[in-house]
């Protein structure tokens, strides 16, 4: 069970946001960190502002 909770949480992509706090935590622990849905726009916005081609 435990191994099904991580891999539904990477394929949603709701892990991502835990992995960005640990990353913001050791690099700027005194920066405002942005809620699971502003962390979400920003990462949308970036995503559309910077498109990729994506293979398969």
């Amino acid at each position: 069970m435990r191994g099904l909770g991580w891999y539904l949480r990477e394929l949603t992509g709701e892990a991502e946001y835990d992995r960005y706090r640990e990353r913001q935590l050791r690099h700027r622990p005194l920066a405002p960190a942005p809620t699971r849905r502003e962390y979400e726009v920003l990462r949308t916005r970036h995503r559309e502002s910077h498109p990729q081609g994506r293979c398969c």
